[in-house]
Parts: structure tokens; C-alpha cells; sequence
């Protein structure tokens, strides 16, 4: 009789196969995954009578009987029991692998993912500025920290540094305030540039947010900050609105920036108030340090106590603004021929003490070489004076003459136009003074032409953007107006590109006695190119101009960029120094276009000598009398001339601007006669008619237009 265990119906078998590929199958082995046995139970085999299937058919893939005739209940899968093989591929049952095996194979190693730590340059340079900054605070030595943070290198980060220092300053007593205020003031340029600091404040205004959930006054103390900065020239003015255009109005930077304009910027006698806010200053403005070296030096020539006036120097506390000591020691041995000997011994003491280093020295002798020429207009034997004592500092040991630079700092002649050149640079002195006092743009055209000089044209925009400089808004904005007239009338394009690479070139030294010299500078240039002066492309052409190593001007150059990028920037830019005389030649060409067109339709020939009048600009009369002589040609009647005629007699149009205008027209007659073809001829006609009048100069000729 055959076992029953065998007797398996074609459905059953099919429900074995079936259960059998499940078991198998990846994704029943997840949790939460139903054996084979549950599905199977799940679908209940039914006997062809549709009774319930015997178990007994089923059972046997899951027993296994052994030689003692024991049944022993094999695991899942056929990974088997005792004195079983397993399954051929058990990932269930964990392996170790035998190195000292014959048949050990490495790749057969598990993976094993080995954590490295990564050093980032930021977070080093993060933490080392902190223990630069934690000692400072204890030492309060700003020439160690100035030394330290050179010594770290990393340029790059050093608005990190700034952010650093005030947040960490922030936090702490107002002493710490105040140090950190003066840490900025004498890192300023010498280690770290303009750029780099604006660029450290706005992260600080970003970050306001984050701050004030540690410091609750945040906004004020931070507006503070600014404030402070710009008072001390470390931080233009212009860089709370800058900034405002990119913080958003709901963030605490915007606050911020509000807080420093006009609770603190805004109010009367400000600067002396911000300097004081944190308990006194231990820092002098540069005027007060300037007055108590002139002091020092007086007393030192009354007295001739060289230990006295060197521990004077020492308690001054600005070792890097020790190159002013220099300089007015020069001036005074140049002024009192008898004080000479003991202002070198001075120096020559001061040297050897190491109290003033050799950079400040070498930095005090070029700038005094700098402004030689200019010295010697109230003292003549200036030039002399120096001559003598610079070879005379370099053979005693306390002068650097490989450090001096070589064109001409030595105060030697540079050849045989020096003299010539000293002569032009006495001259425009006095007419840029004067220009100043008077704001006469005629009279000093007249001058410069008088002159007769037009090779020196770059030496002069770079005379006239240096004293505006250092002058108020005022003159800044009259040196503009200048530029543009001077443009029109006397200088080339390449004159003022040359004069203001001479200006980048010698920025460092500017800014010397100038602490906000590089963003003054980068505004002139804007505003050139604003007042169309100057192409776009123009600036591209001066910093190709600046020598490699000259990395400041090419600073401010980017900044005149950024300036001119913004959003109304023209308008902006033209109102940079408070507004006042500046205008836009755009607009004056736009004004005179609507004069001509009213008087054309109206008739009124005093109406329009008045608004010429009111234009307030005899220097671009020139442009009246070209769009006069077009609206001419083009309406085809000679109303035009009248009102020429009666502005030449009443001198509100000159010769010159009139010989002006009418050469401009000739030189672009090839180009009228495209739209009207009859210029040359009506041209030909206002010419004979401007020499009968005597309107133009006896030089006009025509040989060019006919």
C-alpha cells in the first residue's frame, strides 16, 4: 500500500511551486513580509472533493528522516539543522573570514568607510583670529595685533577679522568697544584695504539677525559701530546707502543702518559725541594727533631735550602714523634754517631707539619729496633744504636709500624740464585757489591758456583733484564742474585718462594725508563718466595704464564700476558731494534743445538770452551756437542768427565760444550733410555771415569744410 504522502494533485503541486518562488524571493525576507507558510495557510489547499487537503503531501519538503529514523524539522529555506550542509548561499548565518587560510582573498574583506577630517582654511583662520583678538583685549598693544594678523597671512578673509572683532567686542564692556574701534583705525590701508572693511561691516549688518538673539542691543550697538567708523574715515558715508539697497527692510541690518544715519550721523557735533560714547576716546582724531606732533616738535626746538620729545612720540600710541612726525620735522628745519641740527638729531635718535621704524621713516621722506614742489611756493629754499639732508640721513645710517623710490623722491633734478615743471606746478597752484575763491570757469581757462602749456594738462587734473580732495564737498563738486568744462574746451580725452592714472598711481601716498582718498577718487571717477567726460571704456583703458603692482588703484577703479552699476546711479552719483553746481551734460544739451525750440515757435528773443543766461554755464555756450546753426539748416529761415547776433552783443556769447561752436560744426559737416543735403552750402553761408559780424575768430578758416 503506497504512502499518502506522495499523492499531491496537479493544484496542490502548483500551489508548492508558487510558495516555493515566494520563500525565495528578496522581498518577502523584508519585515513586515509574510512567510510561505502563512500565504499558504492563508490559501487553504481543498481536496478534490472540497474537503480539506491532508497535510501529509505537504509535509514532506519540510522533513527529513536520518539513519536513526528520527524526523528532524528542517530550517527555512534548506539551511538545515544538525548534520545538515545549509543552503549554498546563507547571507543569514555570519561568516569570518580566516587571513591565515591558503585560500584567503582580501577582496573578500568587507568594506570598511574611514571618517578623515577635512581641514577648512576658514576655520583655522576663524580661530586664530580669535586668540589674536582674546590677547588684544588683555594687552591692548595694537602694534603687536597689527603684527600678528600680517603674520597670519590669508588676506582674503579679512573681513572675517573685522566681523570677529566687533562681535566679539560687542559682547563684552565698552572698553573692549573702544579697542576695537581703534584696532579697525590703525589696520586701515596698512593691513587691511578700504574694500575688505566695507566689506566686513556689511557682513556684520547681514548678520544682525543672529546677533541680537545673543546681544539684545544689537542694533544699537553696531549702529554705533559704523557711526564710529565713519567718523574715524574708515568707512565712506555712502556706505549706509549702498548697503540699505541689499538688506532687506524687515531685517534687523536695515534697522541698523537707520539707527547709525540718524541717531547718531544726523545729530549736531556728532563726531565728537560718537567718540565719546564709549567713555572717551584712547584714540586721537588725525587732526588732534597732527596738532599734538606739531606741539611736540615746537617744544622740542625750544628746548632741545631730545629723551622729553622722544617720550612724547612713544605716549602719542600710533606707531604707524609715525611718518607724520617725519614729515613735519622736515618742514620745520625747512622753515627755521637754525632748528635743522636738532631736528636730525631727533630723527637720527628716534631711528636708532627704533621709536620710528625705517618703513615710517622712508614713508615720511617720500611724501615730504612728494609735496617738495608745493613747499617750496611759501618756503623757497625748501628744495634746497632737502637736498642736503636726505644724503645726509642715508651716510649717517637712519635712512633707507634702496627704499626711497627711485623717480626723483631724493629730491634730485629729474632733468632738464624739471625746472620748467616746477614752474607750471607754482602756477596752477595759484589759479586753483583762486578758482576755488572765485568758482570763475572762464577766468581760469583763460589762465590755463595763457599758460600755453597743454602737455602739462594731465599734471593739472591731477593738482586740482587733489586739493578738491582735501577741501569739502564743496570744492569736490566744483573740481567736477571744472573737469567737464575742461573737457569741452581745452583737454583731450587722453589728457584726463592720463591725469587720472597719475592720480591711482600715487593713491598710497594720498592717502596718507587723505584716509578716505580711495573712494573719494573712485567717486571723481564716476562722476567723469556720469558728466560724459569720460567713456566706460575709459576706465578699462586706465587700469590697463597702473603698473602691475599697483593694486590699490586698480581697488578703485572696480569701486567707480560697482558705483556706476547700480541702480540711478546717475543721479546718485551726480549728488554725491550734496548736490550744489553739478550738472549733467546730457541735461544742459537737453535744456538747450527746449530754449531753441520755444524761442523757434515763439519769437522772443529776450526769453532766450535769459534762459542761456539762467544755464549759468558761458563755458558750453559753444553748444548754443552748434544746435542754433542746425535747427537753422534744418527749418531752412535765419531766425537762429538774430538771436546769435544779439547774444554776441549783449557778451553773453563770446568770440571764443562762438569760434567754438562754428568749429564744431565744420568738423562734423561730412556727417550733417547725410540728413541735410545742403549743409555745406548753408554752412558756407553762416560763415561769411559770422566774418562780417565779427562773431569768429580771425584763425576760422573753411579750407576743411568745403
Amino acid at each position: 500500500m503506497e504512502s499518502s504522502e506522495g499523492l499531491l494533485t496537479e493544484e496542490q503541486r502548483e500551489m508548492l511551486d508558487i510558495v516555493e518562488v515566494l520563500s525565495s524571493s528578496p522581498s518577502l525576507k523584508s519585515p513586515g513580509a509574510k512567510s510561505s507558510s502563512v500565504l499558504l495557510s492563508e490559501h487553504y489547499v481543498k481536496a478534490p472533493g472540497g474537503g480539506k487537503a491532508s497535510t501529509a503531501g505537504i509535509a514532506v519538503r519540510h522533513v527529513r528522516r536520518t539513519h536513526s529514523g528520527k524526523h528532524i524539522r528542517i530550517k527555512k529555506d534548506g539551511a538545515g539543522g544538525k548534520g545538515t550542509w545549509g543552503k549554498l548561499l546563507d547571507t543569514d548565518v555570519e561568516s569570518h573570514l580566516d587571513r591565515n587560510d591558503p585560500n584567503y582573498d582580501s577582496g573578500e574583506e568587507p568594506y570598511e568607510l574611514v571618517v578623515a577630517a577635512v581641514s577648512d582654511p576658514l576655520d583655522d583662520y576663524k580661530k586664530s583670529v580669535a586668540s589674536i583678538i582674546e590677547e588684544y583685549f588683555s594687552t591692548g598693544d595694537v602694534e603687536v595685533a597689527m603684527s600678528d594678523l600680517k603674520e597670519l597671512g590669508s588676506t582674503e578673509y579679512h573681513p572675517y577679522f573685522i566681523k570677529r572683532l566687533v562681535s566679539m567686542s560687542m559682547d563684552r564692556h565698552d572698553k573692549e568697544k573702544e579697542m576695537a574701534s581703534v584696532l579697525l583705525s590703525a589696520l586701515y590701508a596698512d593691513v587691511i584695504n578700504p574694500t575688505q572693511i566695507s566689506r566686513g561691516f556689511f557682513m556684520l549688518v547681514e548678520s544682525a539677525d543672529d546677533l541680537v538673539v545673543d546681544i539684545p542691543d544689537t542694533v544699537d550697538i553696531l549702529a554705533l559701530f559704523i557711526a564710529r567708523a565713519v567718523v574715524d574715515d574708515i568707512l565712506p558715508p555712502a556706505f549706509i546707502a549702498r548697503a540699505r539697497k541689499m538688506i532687506p527692510e524687515s531685517s534687523k541690518g536695515h534697522q541698523v543702518l537707520q539707527t547709525a544715519e540718524k541717531s547718531y550721523l544726523s545729530a549736531p557735533h556728532h563726531a565728537e559725541l560718537v567718540e565719546r560714547r564709549w567713555g572717551g576716546s584712547t584714540q586721537f582724531t588725525v587732526e588732534e594727533v597732527k596738532k599734538r606732533i606739531a606741539d611736540l616738535l615746537r617744544e622740542y626746538v625750544e628746548s632741545g631735550d631730545t629723551v622729553e620729545a622722544c617720550r612724547c612720540i612713544r605716549q602719542l600710541e600710533v606707531p604707524f602714523f609715525y611718518h607724520e612726525v617725519v614729515k613735519r620735522a622736515l618742514v620745520l628745519a625747512m622753515e627755521t634754517r637754525s632748528a635743522e641740527p636738532l631736528i636730525l638729531k631727533l630723527l637720527k635718535e628716534a631711528a636708532e631707539e627704533g621709536l620710528i621704524s625705517s618703513s615710517q621713516m622712508v614713508k615720511g621722506f617720500s611724501r615730504m619729496a612728494e609735496s617738495i614742489d608745493d613747499l617750496s611756493l611759501d618756503i623757497p629754499s625748501a628744495k634746497t633744504s632737502f637736498q642736503s639732508i636726505v644724503p645726509r640721513a642715508i651716510s649717517e645710517g637712519w635712512l633707507d636709500a634702496s627704499s626711497l623710490k627711485a623717480s626723483g623722491e631724493d629730491g634730485q633734478a629729474n632733468g632738464p624740464d624739471d625746472e620748467k615743471l616746477k614752474q607750471y606746478k607754482k602756477q596752477i597752484v595759484g589759479i586753483i585757489h583762486e578758482y576755488f575763491l572765485s568758482d570763475d570757469i572762464p577766468e581760469l581757462i583763460q589762465s590755463l591758456e595763457d599758460l600755453g602749456q597743454p602737455e602739462f594738462n594731465p599734471i593739472f587734473l591731477k593738482k586740482l583733484i587733489t586739493l578738491a580732495m582735501d577741501r569739502k564737498n564743496k570744492e569736490k563738486e566744483m573740481a567736477s564742474v571744472l573737469l567737464s568744462a575742461l573737457h569741452i574746451e581745452i583737454f583731450s580725452t587722453e589728457d584726463i585718462v592720463n591725469g587720472f592714472v597719475m592720480l591711482l598711481e600715487s593713491s598710497e601716498d594720498t592717502a596718507l594725508d587723505i584716509l578716505d582718498a580711495s573712494n573719494e577718487l573712485a567717486l571723481f571717477l564716476a562722476r567723469a563718466v556720469i558728466d560724459d567726460v569720460l567713456a566706460p571704456l575709459n576706465l578699462e583703458e586706465i587700469s590697463n595704464k597702473l603698473p602691475p603692482d599697483c593694486s590699490s588703484g586698480a581697488e578703485t577703479i572696480c569701486t567707480a564700476q560697482s558705483l556706476l552699476s547700480a541702480r540711478h546711479a546717475g543721479e546718485r552719483i551726480l549728488r554725491c558731494w550734496g548736490g550744489g553746481t553739478g550738472w549733467a551734460v546730457e541735461d544742459a544739451k537737453d535744456k538747450i534743445q527746449k530754449l531753441l525750440e520755444e524761442f523757434e515757435s515763439s519769437g522772443v528773443l529776450s526769453e532766450a538770452c535769459h534762459c542761456i543766461r539762467d544755464l549759468g554755464m558761458p563755458f558750453f555756450n559753444h553748444e548754443v551756437v552748434k544746435k542754433a546753426l542746425v535747427m537753422a539748416m534744418e527749418k531752412k529761415n535765419d531766425r537762429m542768427l538774430d538771436l546769435l547776433q544779439v547774444c554776441f552783443n549783449e557778451g553773453l556769447i563770446t568770440i571764443n565760444q562762438m569760434t567754438k561752436g562754428f568749429g564744431r560744426i565744420k568738423d562734423g559737416l561730412d556727417d550733417l550733410a547725410l540728413d541735410i543735403p545742403n549743409a555745406k552750402d548753408k554752412f558756407t553761408f553762416y560763415v561769411e555771415q559770422a566774418k562780417e559780424r565779427d562773431w569768429l575768430l580771425p584763425s576760422f578758416g573753411l579750407s576743411d569744410a568745403s
